[in-house]
């Protein structure tokens, strides 16, 4: 259908829709557009309607930025050539065809007429020119919306069996854009264009380090955000990205999911602020920080943040000022209702943005409503009471399947007033929005309002087993699906699909309204005893293949299930169950070490023994408070506090019975005394082989493995390598007997790196493959980077120049990018590459050229024989 595309296309998941460009005169065309948009939704994709791009003096960047992250340009082409602004030579029209990617997929529709500007007609023959454009004709807008929706759908499964057929070429794919991380929204955005442009403006500037959108819940502030980052990637070619604090209810906390949305993975090693300041050192990056409000007191680290990385840029959403330097607010306003009492415009093209939303929101019931003489008042009258806040407009579209727009109006005059008057300590818009969404749970059921208000105890996201594991004994227990469906139409709850499962959400500000009301009525303890049961029954399932062959897939399930853990903690905490919080978080010691969470554990555990001086716990959980605790202070700060306090969570773990945990606290303690001071390395040296003695007795592989790791690192430091070859040959082989591929990787990079270092190439060279192979499987950048710097230095042996360069470079650009540093002792490559520096200069400046813009991909098939990189490359897709 299409030709000259250069490569296949992604495969997109759902949080990702593919995003549709839509280029057409306005007014001419109006009809012909909806129609478009009708097929585009009809197929679940993205429209992108920009409503500013054919006008006269269109923000000409902005367009080109949504062109940009657009994946299909559809051309709607009439009578009219367009407007031509002033010290223009082609209009709008034309701009955007000719800014459309040659790669990108072009569906052009020229609507049968008896006359057509020249000008027009000249681009339609060379649009009938260009084989990377198909078009037709059609006759008039329902024609329209079934051609396209039946040639999307046909695209659509030409690109998905390309996607399945395996193409060489995929190595050469463009760089993909960090920009992909922002979600796509499932709807469509609605009369935002101005502030797009005002907050790229602000943004493009680069004089301000952080831009708050400000404005109260329902307003639309992530919709913009979200809008603006996918607008701005052009001006931050390092990447956008979002991250969601919806769920993280502790100032302690911003650091730590920072790190977790930038890829960097918090061993302890290193205090979290430095690492992420050496991640985004002189990097063009914009960071959006969504649902700011309830972190408020973290403001300060922004400011932190931005002095030691002054490229980096922020974009905050809260319902309150930051109240920091540096920051520039931009108050979101609500969107534009008719004027003055006046009803709503029939025409499209004057209609204003909170009547198009409520129809579009409205069609995705009755894709028939539309603005009439009947009930043009009616939307008038609806949008202004609701004061043309996104939200309250969207939750009352939602009512016309079961209301007219005349009972819609008629029920909010009645009730709006009775219920705003109730919250007399909110604002006038907070309570508005309150109000709409009590009168949109008033028209529920029973069952479904009380189901609405269980569904507050969940974080981001939730499965449809975890709402029915909350059922018993409540009203709507036995109906969880019909009930949630009801919620879904109703516009309360949303569904998407994460990792191929189908999940459910709620918006933040019906969550608190939900939790609130849940509190209300005295069953928030009830409901969140059953949310944190649930999801410690999961664990208890989950995580003994966390030490073994299900490892990889154990933490791909932990990971999506991340923001109800947190909450389960939470909640634990909350209600007192300390001991039961303690066991938690010690289960998924390997899953907190393995994806870098120790930071956000220790605040957990800090909370709970402050409630130990009014609530009693154990010894166990002591030690294990105490632990997590001391984790980041044992490599950051050690001191012989801290090698005390260890040595008491080892006496706490002894009294209690538990050896296993005992052993892992002797170790760690053997750890901090190392890092305290080289004069104990023998005491140390004897508490490690202790602690492998009792973990072998116990059965605990991974911790076995894990500590002859620690023993071989002492080994190599103090010189003895024959014995720390020793001790990484039995780490490798205790894991690898178990599946434990982390640990694996860990020890078979080291010792590759030793025997690389005691002249072995070939065995090196054969482990570092294989450790690459592992930490791609486990989407271990860090084991990545190791892995190509140990290919990088097997490289420079055999003279590599080149190669040796460009992996050196692409191994730092990881480094840098997820913040990790680099131990001088365990490192074998730059002493090689820098004798090829002094004999073949220019291949090595070359190669370190091409190693700064290869991606990981790239990078990998650089570094891999070719027979090994296909065994990966599918997985690489992904990343």
């Amino acid at each position: 259908m299409v030709t000259g595309l250069e490569h296949s296309p992604v495969i997109r998941t759902p949080d990702q829709r593919i995003r549709v460009f839509v280029s057409s005169t306005l007014r001419e065309l109006a009809d012909e557009r909806e129609a478009v948009r009708s097929a585009i939704e009809r197929l679940r994709l993205a429209p992108v309607m920009f409503e500013l791009g054919a006008r006269a003096h269109p923000p000409r960047d902005l367009y080109r930025s949504y062109l940009a992250q657009s994946d299909v340009f559809i051309g709607i082409y009439g009578a009219s050539y367009g407007w031509i602004a002033p010290d223009e030579d082609i209009s709008g029209l034309e701009d955007e065809y000719n800014l459309a990617p040659r790669a990108m997929p072009k569906l052009i529709y020229v609507k049968d007429t008896d006359t057509r500007d020249e000008r027009l007609t000249q681009l339609i023959a060379r649009i009938q020119a260009d084989d990377t454009a198909a078009y037709l004709h059609f006759h008039n807008a329902q024609d329209l919306e079934d051609q396209v929706a039946g040639d999307l759908a046909t695209l659509l499964a030409e690109r998905f069996d390309q996607s399945r057929e395996p193409d060489a070429s995929d190595a050469d794919e463009p760089r993909s854009t960090l920009v992909g991380r922002v979600p796509v929204p499932y709807t469509t955005t609605i009369g935002r264009e101005h502030d797009i442009d005002a907050v790229r403006t602000l943004l493009a500037r680069g004089t301000d380090r952080v831009v708050s959108l400000i404005g109260p819940g329902g307003i639309g502030k992530s919709r913009l955000a979200i809008e603006a980052a996918l607008a701005c990637g052009d001006l931050f070619p390092d990447g956008v990205y979002f991250v969601l604090l919806e769920g993280v209810l502790e100032s302690g906390l911003l650091l730590p999911t920072i790190a977790y949305y930038l890829g960097i993975r918090d061993n302890g090693e290193a205090a979290l602020e430095e690492r992420i300041a050496h991640a985004l050192a002189d990097r063009r990056v914009l960071i959006v920080l969504d649902n700011f409000e309830q972190i408020v007191d973290a403001a300060p680290v922004l400011v932190r943040l931005y002095t030691v990385a002054p490229t980096a840029t922020f974009l905050v959403t809260s319902r309150i000022v930051l109240r920091i330097r540096g920051e520039r607010v931009y108050e979101v306003p609500t969107l534009t209702t008719p004027p003055g009492d006046g009803p709503a415009s029939l025409d499209r093209t004057t209609r204003s943005a909170a009547v198009s939303l409520f129809i579009d929101r409205a069609r995705a019931i009755d894709p028939h409503f539309d603005v009439t003489a009947e009930n043009a008042g009616d939307l008038g009258d609806i949008v202004r009471r609701l004061e043309g806040l996104p939200l309250a407009i969207e939750l009352a579209a939602a009512k016309v399947r079961i209301l007219s727009p005349a009972g819609i109006s008629e029920r909010l005059e009645r009730s709006l007033p009775l219920l705003t008057a109730a919250v007399r300590d909110l604002p006038d818009r907070h309570k508005t929005m309150r109000a709409t969404i009590d009168w949109s749970v008033s028209l529920l059921p029973a069952a479904q309002r009380d189901l609405l208000e269980d569904l507050g105890v969940f974080a981001t996201r939730f499965t449809l087993d975890a709402v029915e594991a909350l059922g018993e004994g409540r009203s709507w227990g036995g109906q969880a699906i019909d009930a949630l469906a009801a919620l879904i139409d109703g516009s309360l709850v949303k569904q998407s699909e994460v990792g191929g499962r189908r999940v459910f959400s709620l918006l933040s500000l019906v969550r608190e309204y939900a939790l609130g009301r849940l509190k209300e009525r005295g069953d928030a303890v009830r409901v969140r005893r059953a949310h944190a049961d649930y999801y410690r029954a999961l664990v208890q399932r989950i995580a003994p293949d966390l030490g073994g062959t299900g490892q990889a897939d154990a933490v791909v399930r932990l990971g999506l299930e991340l923001p109800n853990l947190r909450a389960a903690v939470r909640h634990l905490v909350y209600t007192n169950r300390l001991d039961d919080a303690g066991d938690f978080a010690w289960s998924l010691l390997i899953y907190w070490w393995i994806s870098g969470f120790f930071a956000e554990v220790r605040v957990w555990m800090l909370e709970l023994l402050e409630k130990q001086h009014d609530e009693p716990i154990t010894q166990h959980t002591r030690a294990i408070a105490w632990f997590f605790a001391l984790w980041g202070e044992m490599w950051q700060r050690p001191s012989e506090q801290v090698v005390a306090g260890l040595g008491e969570c080892v006496r706490l773990f002894t009294e209690s019975g538990d050896e296993d945990a005992a052993a892992m606290a002797l170790a760690a303690r053997a750890t901090a005394r190392v890092q305290f001071s080289h004069l104990d390395t023998d005491k140390a040296d004897a508490e490690l082989r202790q602690a492998v003695v009792t973990l072998r007795e116990r059965g605990n592989t991974w911790a076995e493995a894990i500590t002859e790791v620690s023993l071989g690192r002492l080994a190599w430091v103090r010189g003895a390598t024959d014995e720390a070859l020793a001790h990484f040959d039995h780490a490798t082989s205790v894991a690898e007997s178990r599946g434990d591929l982390f640990t694996t990787s860990v020890a078979g990079n080291l010792r590759a790196r030793l025997n690389f270092q005691r002249g072995r190439i070939e065995d090196a060279e054969g482990e570092f493959v294989h450790t690459l192979l592992l930490s791609v499987g486990l989407h271990y950048e860090e084991g990545v980077a190791y892995g190509l710097e140990g290919v990088c230095a097997v490289a420079a042996a055999h003279g590599e120049a080149w190669r040796a360069a460009a992996l050196a470079v692409a191994a730092g650009e990881i480094r840098r990018r997820i913040g990790i540093f680099d131990v001088e002792a365990f490192t074998v490559h730059t002493p090689y590459l820098e004798i090829l520096r002094g004999r073949d200069p220019q291949s090595v400046e070359a190669g370190e050229i091409a190693g700064a813009e290869l991606t990981v991909a790239e990078a990998l098939q650089v570094a891999l024989p070719e027979h090994e990189y296909e065994t990966v490359a599918e997985t690489l897709r992904a990343w």
